[in-house]
């Protein structure tokens, strides 16, 4: 691919990370204040955890109080911020190989980051499902009271490849300490 058509695509692709990161967010908090968006009767749309809390667990959002939506959209949340920011250095990777930045140090560490925000993803998603369910059942009646803790062969998967990428950022860090080694050299 010519350089040109390099930097034309990482921009474009640096821009959909961007347009990405913010429909999710977005979406997730639309799931709690329109519920028909993740009912099994309207569209269905499920996203992270709130996909989780209102198609597969059924939660009724009519019956929660303000503060109780308003908390699950918080809660929710946490760990779609921790993908966003590693998303957002994915996105200013993508911007650095606009700038042809390919064995930059910066290229390392914004790659390591994006590793480990994946990581912080699953984490946090694990630690925010309990709290969640427990929030959003914590007025029901006793019997239907849900204490939700979920890991899913996806998270370990994810797990894994953000695992790949951080050990991926240090190879590309040592790469640019031998490319820097060589330019001082000639």
């Amino acid at each position: 691919m010519p350089i040109n058509r390099l930097a034309s695509f990482s921009q474009r692709m640096a821009a959909l990370t961007l347009t990405l990161i913010a429909c999710m967010l977005i979406l997730n908090a639309a799931l709690w204040v329109f519920p028909t968006l993740g009912s099994n009767d309207g569209l269905g749309l499920g996203f992270s955890l709130s996909g989780v809390m209102l198609t597969q667990l059924a939660v009724k959002i009519e019956v929660l109080a303000w503060w109780q939506i308003l908390g699950a959209i918080v809660i929710s949340s946490v760990p779609l911020i921790a993908l966003a920011s590693g998303l957002n250095h994915l996105r200013r990777l993508f911007q650095g190989y606009a700038r042809s930045e390919y064995f930059s140090n910066n290229a390392a560490v914004h790659l390591g980051k994006v590793g480990r925000g994946v990581i912080l993803w699953v984490v946090s998603s694990f630690l925010c499902t309990p709290i969640l369910s427990i929030l959003v059942t914590l007025h029901a009646p006793p019997g239907q009271r849900l204490l939700t803790i979920s890991f899913t062969p996806a998270d370990f998967i994810a797990l894994f490849l953000a695992g790949c990428i951080a050990v991926i950022a240090r190879i590309l860090a040592q790469a640019s300490e031998v490319s820097s080694e060589n330019q001082t050299f000639v």
